[in-house]
C-alpha cells in the first residue's frame, strides 16, 4: 500500500478554487493575510473577497461571521450519505445483538460452555471433565472460559449471565475490531461500517450456522461462544501486527512478544478459529512494504516463541496432542454442501480481490483469502472435511474487499458498480436470515411475509430440574439431553459432544444406549445405573429404560414439554 504524498495531492494548474489572492490581499502583512484568512473563512466561502472587505472599511476582527446551515443528508455528498446510512444499519444491528444477548439462543455448544464455567466456578485448578464425572483434561479450558470462570467466581453471578457478559464483550470486541482492521486498509470512513454490514451480511441465500462462521443468524446462536471471542480478538491482533510492521524498526521487543502472547490466547482459546487469524497474519507480513529489516525478522521470531511455549505450558490440556485427534472428519462433511447457495454473495467480494491482486501483487485481503481457498480445497481433495473450517479465511477477505470496493475502487462509475452491488447483497444476505429475528421478539409480532419460512425459535432448557437435582449429581438420558444438563452443575453418563480426552467415551454412549433399549433386562439396566452412580434419569414416555413403576425408581417431575424425571433409588 502505497504511502499518501501531500505533494502528490497538489494541483498542477490554477482553478476557480486555487486561484491567487485579490491585490488588496497582497498588500497586507503576512500576519495579517493569515488572520483575514481564518476570521473571514466562511465570508470567503460566499464570495466576498478581501479586496472587497477592504473597499468598504471593514474589520475583520468585527466581521460578522454566521455559519450556513448542514444540508439535509440526503443533499450531501453520496459518500457522506453512504457513510450515515451504514452506520445507521451497524447500530441497528447492535441493538438487534443486545435484545439477542438478553434472550441467549440455547442452541449447539452453549451447554458445554456453560458446564465449563461452572466446573471452573467450583474448582479452578482442578475443574476435571465438563461434561461427565472423570478426571480429564479439556480444551474447552481456554484462557477466555477461565476469565469466565473468574468472573463467575467473583461475583457469584448466575451462569448465563457470565456468559451474557462474555457476549457483550464479545460482541465489543467484533464491532470494534472489524472497524481497526478496515481502517488499516483504507482512509475511507464509510468503509469501517460497510464492513461491519457484509461480514454480518454478504453471504448467501441459505443459512451456515457453525462456530467461527459471523453471519448474523450464526452470530445469534454462537455470540457466547469462545469462537466468537477469538475472531473479535483475531481482527485486533491483526490490526496490532499490521502498525507493529508499518513501524519498522522503530517498533521494540515488547510489542513483538505481546504479540506473540496474543496469538497464543487466540490459539488456545478456539483453534480453528486461530487458524483463520493466523492465515490472516501471514497474509498482513507477506505484504509488508517496506520488507521487514533483520531486526524486525528476530523479533517476530521471539514473539512465535512466546506463542509456541505459552502453547507448550498451558496447564488445562495438551495443545500439542490435539493434532494426533481423529474422528472431526464425518461431523465436517457438510460444510462442503451447498456452497453455491451459502456464499452466492460472497462472489461480489471475490470480483472486488481480483481487482486489489491487479493493483497489487501482495494485497494483505488476497494473500489471506488465497490461503484459505487453498486450505478449503484441499481438504475436499483430501476428504479432510474438517479443513473446511478454515471457509471464514476465504469469506471474510472477501467481505471486506467488497466494502471497500464500495468507496474506495478507481473510477467514479466503478464504485458505483460496486455500491450497487454490495447494497442489493446486503438487502439479499438480510432477508435471508429474516428467520433470526425469532431469536429477538415472537412470530405475531411481525407481518406474515418475513415469517413465510418459520422463524427460529429459543430452544427447550432443563432449567425446571433445579428445585430436584443439586451441582455434582449424574443423569442418565439420551445424547440430546446430555447436551445441555451440565450447564447446571450436572453430569451425565454419555457424553454430549465428542471428547477425545475421555478414554472411555464410546462406552459410556453404547451403555446409554443399552439402558434404554427394551431388550436390555432389568438387571442390566440397574448395573448401568449403579456403574456410573446415577443419582437421576429424564427421558420421554415410552423412551424406553426402567418401566415407571419400577421400585427402583421415583417418579419427581415432569418438564412443561412432557419429559419425565425419575430418582433412582434401589
Amino acid at each position: 500500500m502505497s504511502g499518501f504524498s501531500p505533494r502528490a495531492a497538489a494541483p498542477t494548474h490554477a482553478t476557480d478554487d486555487t486561484r491567487p489572492p485579490s491585490a488588496g490581499a497582497h498588500e497586507r502583512p503576512a500576519h495579517e493575510r493569515a488572520g483575514h484568512e481564518r476570521a473571514g473563512h466562511e465570508h470567503v466561502g460566499h464570495g466576498d473577497t478581501a479586496h472587497e472587505h477592504a473597499a468598504h472599511g471593514q474589520e475583520d476582527e468585527g466581521a460578522d461571521v454566521t455559519a450556513s446551515p448542514e444540508p439535509a443528508w440526503w443533499r450531501r455528498p453520496f459518500a457522506e450519505q453512504l457513510r450515515t446510512a451504514a452506520n445507521g444499519a451497524v447500530l441497528l444491528v447492535v441493538a438487534a445483538l443486545v435484545f439477542v444477548i438478553v434472550r441467549l439462543p440455547w442452541a449447539g455448544d452453549l451447554g458445554v460452555h456453560a458446564a465449563t464455567i461452572e466446573r471452573l466456578r467450583h474448582d479452578m485448578l482442578d475443574p476435571g471433565n465438563p461434561m461427565v464425572q472423570a478426571d480429564t483434561d479439556s480444551p474447552y479450558y481456554s484462557p477466555w472460559m477461565v476469565f469466565l470462570g473468574l468472573v463467575a467466581k467473583a461475583t457469584d453471578l448466575n451462569t448465563f449471565n457470565v456468559l451474557r457478559v462474555g457476549a457483550v464483550i464479545g460482541l465489543a470486541l467484533l464491532i470494534t475490531g472489524i472497524w481497526s482492521l478496515t481502517r488499516t486498509l483504507t482512509r475511507h470512513r464509510a468503509a469501517a461500517p460497510l464492513a461491519v454490514l457484509c461480514v454480518f451480511f454478504l453471504w448467501g441465500v441459505d443459512i451456515v450456522a457453525w462456530s467461527g462462521y459471523l453471519g448474523f443468524t450464526s452470530l445469534a446462536l454462537i455470540i457466547a461462544y469462545p469462537s466468537t471471542f477469538t475472531l473479535a480478538l483475531g481482527f485486533h491482533f491483526l490490526t496490532l501486527l499490521t502498525k507493529a510492521l508499518r513501524g519498522g524498526t522503530a517498533t521494540g521487543w515488547t510489542a513483538y512478544l505481546s504479540l506473540g502472547l496474543l496469538w497464543a490466547v487466540l490459539m488456545l482459546s478456539h483453534q480453528f478459529s486461530g487458524v483463520v487469524i493466523t492465515l490472516g497474519a501471514i497474509g498482513v507480513l507477506a505484504s509488508a512494504r517496506p520488507w521487514p529489516a533483520k531486526g524486525t525478522w528476530f523479533k517476530l521470531l521471539g514473539a512465535v516463541a512466546v506463542g509456541l511455549a505459552v502453547l507448550a505450558l498451558w496447564p488445562y490440556y495438551s495443545f500439542f496432542s490435539l493434532f494426533g485427534i481423529g474422528g472431526l472428519e464425518e461431523i465436517h462433511q457438510n460444510l462442503y454442501r451447498g456452497l453455491l447457495a451459502r456464499y452466492c454473495l460472497v462472489l461480489i467480494g471475490v470480483v472486488a480481490l481480483v481487482l486489489r491482486f491487479v493493483r497489487n501483487r501482495r494485497d494483505p485481503l488476497v494473500i489471506w483469502f488465497a490461503l484459505g481457498l487453498t486450505l478449503v480445497v484441499a481438504g475436499a481433495l483430501t476428504e479432510k472435511w474438517s479443513w473446511g473450517r478454515a471457509e471464514p479465511a476465504v469469506v471474510i477477505p472477501a467481505q471486506i474487499a467488497a466494502a471497500i470496493a464500495a468507496v474506495e475502487c478507481g473510477k467514479k462509475w466503478l464504485r458505483a458498480v460496486f455500491a450497487t452491488a454490495v447494497s442489493i447483497g446486503l438487502v439479499a444476505g438480510a432477508w435471508a436470515q429474516r428467520d433470526a429475528l425469532g431469536f429477538i421478539m415472537r412470530e405475531e409480532a411481525l407481518p406474515s411475509f418475513a415469517t413465510k419460512g418459520g422463524l427460529l425459535e429459543l430452544p427447550k432448557t432443563y432449567e425446571w430440574t433445579k428445585k430436584y437435582a443439586k451441582y455434582g449429581d449424574v443423569f442418565m438420558s439420551d445424547p440430546f439431553a446430555a447436551q445441555k444438563l451440565p450447564a447446571y452443575g450436572y453430569y451425565t453418563i454419555a457424553i454430549g459432544y465428542p471428547d477425545f480426552f475421555l478414554p472411555d467415551e464410546a462406552e459410556r454412549r453404547m451403555d446409554a444406549r443399552r439402558y434404554f433399549t427394551n431388550d436390555t433386562t432389568r438387571e442390566e439396566k440397574l448395573a448401568i445405573l449403579h456403574k456410573y452412580g446415577a443419582d437421576w434419569i429424564v427421558q420421554w414416555p415410552q423412551q424406553g429404560g426402567l418401566p415407571a413403576n419400577d421400585p427402583a425408581l421415583k417418579k419427581a417431575g415432569m418438564s412443561p414439554d412432557g419429559r419425565v424425571l425419575y430418582k433412582v433409588v434401589g
